[in-house]
């Protein structure tokens, strides 16, 4: 017997200001990394889906109109499968060498929500998921991993909620 398909999935969007050009030499690992990860995410068990423009992956796609923002969106059946691809392997790897491409946050920079499944969630629905956890902290509306909410029956959950 097979389980039945999921209602929703969790997305998540997470953002990191640039130290330097996505072109400079000092930023060579990172965009050289971006291709095999984006890879080893899309075989992921669990993996739904990823934001992407037709370059492979979503560094020109702008985020909160900030030019040395990179932003990362994708969906995942669920908190345990993203949190399997994000701290393994080559993900790893670069999530441990982040500090030396991207400035120190000194707001949240990741995101997570439930979406109905088959959604996917655009950039306008990731900013002001984002934006919301900075000015409420963690709600049902936007969390993090560290402070989740279940998904919710029914459909999207409102900000009220």
């Amino acid at each position: 017997m097979t389980d039945p398909e999921p209602v929703h999935h969790l997305a998540q969007v997470n953002i990191a200001r640039l130290k330097y050009p996505l072109d400079s030499p000092q930023l060579k690992d990172f965009v050289d990394g971006l291709d095999p990860v984006n890879a080893v995410a899309d075989a992921s068990d669990g993996f739904v889906w990823r934001l992407q423009s037709d370059s492979g992956n979503a560094t020109d796609i702008a985020f909160l109109g900030d030019a040395w923002l990179i932003v990362n969106m994708s969906v995942w059946r669920d908190a345990d499968a993203l949190t399997a691809f994000m701290y393994r392997g080559r993900h790893r790897e670069l999530l441990a060498r982040r500090r030396q491409w991207f400035e120190r946050p000194g707001d949240a920079v990741t995101a997570l929500w439930w979406v109905p499944a088959g959604h996917r969630p655009d950039v306008a629905e990731a900013e002001e998921r984002l934006l919301h956890l900075r000015a409420h902290g963690p709600t049902p509306y936007a969390f993090t991993l560290r402070n989740s909410f279940p998904a919710q029956e029914g459909s999207e959950v409102s900000r009220s909620a």
